[in-house]
């Protein structure tokens, strides 16, 4: 139903909006299709949004779920990106998360993906993990750079409610990580990756010169994006769509010739100003004020210079003649930034 969907979408866009810069196909593990399957469904969707060769095209993967047969049909079907979802190099950390891969597993994906000819790798790692140390994560950091990966991502747990992980933690059968240790950890992270050649580019994310992940920039630029399948979001010029999270009503929906919504709501310009503000601050280089200006017709400064006149008092973030940027002692507590430029 993916194509059909795309096909409901593309039409109610103007042709502009139908070329497409980058593709993500991930928010789970698309990888557990045949390889076969999900190029052609991505060369159904290249019917009604285009994309150049050249264009940045993800897929994400499980380490356990990749062979050198299926990254071959995907290189062959425009593919240009591989994210693997390492997560840790622990097995004991690995089995806490409930990943069916190995720390082996994804030794044998990336090399895998390197002789399918994918010269544009992400690994995902994850920090703040009950019962995981300092050196466990140092390890993980060294066994990621040891890979040779052209991006990684480093992000903190986020336990979410009615997961078996959350379950654990509330029963109390694994302990939380205390929050000086997660700080430690993402204090270790900003400082081993950039000098194992890593730029910090964005509050998770390092990358070397040149690989920063062209799709997600997109969103912390707050622009323009589409979301196709089940539970999808989508952001076109101030509006915003949320998907039927359930299968067989996402699919009922389309068959009936009808986008699968579940929400869509406009934000008002105030909100949209706001989140292009804190989105931006995401980014190491920050909110360019120029771009601001020509979305918005007025400097950041002229909506919020009392906001910005407090935080800059406090260290927290630095004003340049075109950019606003969080300070370096401001990065590991950005959330209380963020949350001064809320309407």
């Amino acid at each position: 139903m993916l194509p059909q969907e795309a096909r409901l979408r593309a039409a109610t866009l103007p042709p502009a909006k139908r070329l497409v810069a980058t593709v993500f196909a991930g928010g789970g593990t698309p990888t557990v299709l045949p390889a076969p399957v999900l190029a052609a469904l991505l060369g159904r969707v290249r019917q009604f949004f285009r994309w150049p060769d050249g264009a940045e095209v993800t897929v994400e993967a499980n380490p356990g779920s990749v062979t050198r047969e299926g990254l071959d049909a995907l290189r062959r079907a425009g593919v240009s990106r591989i994210s693997l979802g390492m997560q840790a190099s622990q097995e004991r950390l690995l089995a806490l998360l409930g990943r069916i891969h190995r720390f082996g597993d994804v030794v044998a994906s990336v090399r895998l993906a390197r002789e399918a000819g994918f010269n544009n790798l992400n690994l995902d790692l994850i920090y703040g993990l009950p019962e995981q140390s300092l050196a466990d994560w140092r390890a993980t950091l060294e066994a990621a750079v040891a890979l040779e990966p052209e991006h990684i991502a480093a992000y903190g747990l986020e336990l979410v409610p009615h997961t078996p992980l959350a379950a654990m933690v509330s029963e109390g059968r694994v302990s939380p990580c205390p929050e000086e240790l997660d700080r430690e950890m993402y204090d270790l992270a900003r400082e081993f990756l950039p000098r194992h050649g890593y730029v910090q580019y964005e509050i998770s994310n390092f990358a070397r010169p040149g690989y920063a992940c062209r799709h997600n920039l997109i969103y912390w630029r707050n622009e323009d994006y589409i979301g196709l399948g089940p539970g999808a979001h989508s952001h076109i010029g101030g509006k915003r769509q949320a998907n039927i999270k359930d299968l067989r009503a996402w699919a009922a929906r389309i068959a009936k010739g009808e986008l699968p919504l579940a929400e869509e709501e406009w934000a008002g310009i105030p909100v949209q100003m706001a989140e292009t503000v804190f989105l931006g601050l995401r980014l190491l280089d920050g909110l360019d004020r120029g771009a601001f200006y020509a979305r918005f017709g007025r400097d950041v400064l002229e909506v919020y210079g009392a906001v910005v006149e407090r935080l800059v008092a406090r260290g927290l973030v630095e004003l340049t003649a075109d950019r606003l940027r969080l300070t370096r002692m401001a990065v590991p507590v950005a959330n209380e930034v963020f949350a001064a430029f809320l309407p």
